[in-house]
Formats: structure tokens, sequence, C-alpha cells
């Protein structure tokens, strides 16, 4: 089984059909997952105001046609959870970013945006991951890495790479400007980063 993983999309509309059709002609089998920030807030984390927003437009960008190209199962990000954070409002898209998980289980490997851990430093960068399970696919910093032991490796894209070690986290990087995505060979164990 093969999965195409992407993510920090941020509703780049343009960016997302790029990647969408990149995974429709390199692997056509590959089941797609999402690793959060499908949306992109308006209101920044400084600025929340103390009563609710009531429409969903007032808070994120939803660009036309942009939700229908969501056909896949997803995690919730930062944004998704500030959006819901700061809206009342009994919109239908509402409703499905709260059903969207914290993680996903692929066998066992696992999915998670990665804005639950310390992240932190000059450059910014993730500090400490809370994890149990190996590997650990996640986003959040919109960059390409992979951390094998502890160890980090800057990633080649088309290149395979073993991921069955019990100590593995893939930063996926981002659909938004970079238009990256991850394909994940379960059989192989292996995972090779895309760029469109």
């Amino acid at each position: 089984m093969k999965y195409a993983i992407l993510g920090d999309i941020h509703s780049a509309k343009e960016d997302l059909e790029k990647v969408l059709a990149n995974i429709t002609e390199i692997a056509p089998e590959a089941i797609k997952i999402g690793l959060g920030d499908l949306f992109e807030c308006t209101i920044s984390k400084r600025n929340i105001p103390n009563e609710k927003f009531t429409s969903l437009a007032e808070v994120m960008l939803i660009p036309k046609g942009f939700t229908e190209l969501l056909t896949f199962e997803s995690v919730q990000g930062n944004q998704e959870e500030r959006i819901l954070m700061i809206t009342e409002t009994e919109d239908p898209l509402r409703e499905k970013i709260k059903m969207l998980p914290e993680t996903i289980e692929l066998g066992h490997a696992q999915v998670i945006h990665g804005h639950q851990w310390a992240w932190g430093g000059d450059p910014w960068q993730l500090i400490h991951a809370d994890v149990n399970q190996s590997p650990v696919f996640y986003g959040h910093s919109h960059h390409s890495e992979l951390f094998i032991d502890d160890v980090r490796i800057t990633p080649e894209f088309g290149v395979p790479y073993d991921v069955s070690g019990p100590n593995v986290l893939v930063n996926v990087g981002a659909v938004v400007k970079d238009q990256e995505w991850l394909l994940y060979d379960v059989a192989e164990q292996t995972v090779c980063f895309m760029k469109v």
C-alpha cells in the first residue's frame, strides 16, 4: 500500500491542484492523507478577539472550488484549531473542520500536524516531539526534513529513504508555495520526498 501525504496547504488552491495532479501522475494508486493546515486563518493568534465570529468568511480564506478538492482524510492543524476557537456558526464547513482528528494511524505509522510539540530557537525548529510510534509524519514548519535516530537529514527529492527504524520523524514539507508532498510505501518501508 502507498500513501501520498500532503499538508500545510493554507487555502492555496492553485498549489493544491498542481500537487494533486502530480500525485495522480506519479502514484495514482496512492491513498491521499492530509497533515492539517488545510485552510488559512486570517486572524493571527496575537489578534484573537473576545467575541466569536459568526461567519467563516470573516476568519479564513475559502477560494471558490477549494473545498471540493479536499476529498482526502486529514488531521487538524493549528489553523483549523484557531478557526474553531474564534467562530460560532452552524456552517457545515465548520462542522467538517471540527470532525478532523488530531492523529491518523497508518498501520504502525502515525500522522500528526506537529504543532502539539515543542518548537523554538533561532532558526525556529522542532525542539522535542512526544512520540511513541515510528515513523511519524508531520508538518507545521513547511520544511522538508527527515530525522533518523535524532540525526537530521536534508532529503533529496525523488530519492527513497528507509524509514523502517524505531525512531523516525518525517517532516513532509508544504503544499503552499513549495508544492511538496511525500510518497510513503508501506511494503517497502520507504519514503520519497516529492516536489512538483
